[in-house]
């Protein structure tokens, strides 16, 4: 299968409510230090306000601490909550970071995934996708350097510009995420951007997938842009060890504060039922997570790519499963063993491997020719000295 892809991962991120949260947010950064070191390719950290687990309310404060700490992966807003911010004062912060980090940043929008957060602020969660497409109207000229005046719903702009042209040309690359309904290939087709796929592997989220793209096309044709498939990431939970029984065990040290997380505490649809045990049990027979070798790893990857029509980033849900020197090790596993089989990185040691296999034969008998001719040389020359 030809399949040439980008990893990184999605960062929330999740912690448990026992931990102490100033060191949590330190292994979130060690933990993008290490996979710089890897060669992932992206991180994209997330905005949450509440619920207690996701304790990031700032990613562009997390990127920019970030991008001095590592040299080569890229960082994005995973996604910054459009209804919650002025769109000029968000497009400033990006356009700065844009500057800051040369070109390594870059910018995931959303509608607002928790509930909890848009009540808090006041705002009707009935209305954030359309605050959300009112926001990306204006966020993208101003981005290009353009003048923007709009008087809207929420927010009003007067003869508004940035004053920081774009270090990235045009502007900053920039997905919308999307979880079950069109809303989001919608609008990455409405304003020609790239598109996070949430949730990829859940029932929905991957029968949805071959008619995802497809939407996110139609769009962009009626608006006059063109998309393409390498702006496409797709999030899906894995935890990767040697083995399947040894991946099973590490999970066991925080999978079940993240199903409680899920099905007692957010008010987001999650289908599982019975005691917490029997909820973790149910979870993991389901098959949305990886839990297991890598390559049951590459395996998932592969269906993926086969039920989308092909993509450009895989990214890793990133949730805390396991302890922190496990996760690290799920990490590296991937690195070393899923990676090169879809970044084409072992290509030119495989076709040498098989071209010297080939030619074996031949090559061994010219070895053993060249070796019989050095030593008729080498008696030659000791008879001419005697």
């Amino acid at each position: 299968m030809d399949i040439d892809l980008r990893f990184g991962i999605f960062l929330a991120p999740f912690h448990a409510l026992d931990e102490n949260p100033t060191l949590a947010l330190e292994r979130d950064f060690e933990l993008v230090q290490h996979l710089d070191r890897l060669g992932y390719h992206e991180a994209w950290i997330g905005e949450h306000h509440s619920a207690g687990f996701e304790i990031i309310p700032s990613p562009e404060v997390f990127i920019a601490a970030a991008a001095e700490r590592t040299k080569h992966i890229r960082l994005g807003t995973g996604v910054s909550s459009l209804p919650y911010h002025h769109p000029l004062l968000l497009a400033d912060r990006i356009q700065q970071l844009d500057h800051q980090t040369r070109g390594r940043v870059m910018f995931g929008v959303g509608p607002g995934a928790l509930p909890s957060d848009a009540v808090m602020l006041g705002i009707d969660p009935l209305r954030q996708r359309e605050m959300m497409d009112e926001a990306l109207s204006v966020i993208l000229p101003l981005l290009r350097g353009e003048a923007v005046t709009h008087k809207g719903d929420w927010f009003t702009l007067q003869d508004a510009r940035l004053q920081l042209r774009p270090f990235t040309r045009p502007h900053v690359e920039m997905a919308v995420a999307a979880m079950i309904s069109p809303s989001g290939p919608r609008a990455a087709g409405k304003y020609g951007i790239g598109l996070l796929s949430i949730g990829a592997t859940s029932e929905k989220g991957y029968m949805a997938l071959p008619t995802t793209w497809q939407i996110c096309e139609d769009m962009a044709r009626r608006h006059g842009h063109e998309v393409a498939r390498r702006h496409w990431r797709l999030v899906a939970p894995m935890h990767v060890a040697e083995t399947r029984a040894k991946a099973l065990e590490n999970v066991r040290f925080g999978l079940a504060n993240w199903i409680r997380y899920y099905t007692e505490v957010i008010a987001l649809p999650f289908e599982l039922t019975g005691t917490l045990e029997e909820r973790v049990e149910q979870y993991i027979a389901s098959g949305v997570a990886v839990i297991g070798d890598p390559d049951d790893a590459a395996a998932r990857i592969e269906q993926l790519w086969k039920q989308s029509g092909g993509f450009g980033c895989f990214l890793q849900m990133a949730h805390n499963w396991a302890d922190f020197e496990q996760t690290k090790r799920s990490y590296e596993l991937i690195a070393r063993s899923v990676m090169p089989r879809f970044t084409g990185g072992n290509a030119g040691r495989l076709a040498s491997s098989e071209w010297s296999a080939a030619n074996r034969a031949e090559l061994m008998d010219v070895s053993r020719q060249a070796k019989v001719l050095e030593a008729e040389k080498h008696q030659r020359e000791m008879r001419e000295r005697k």
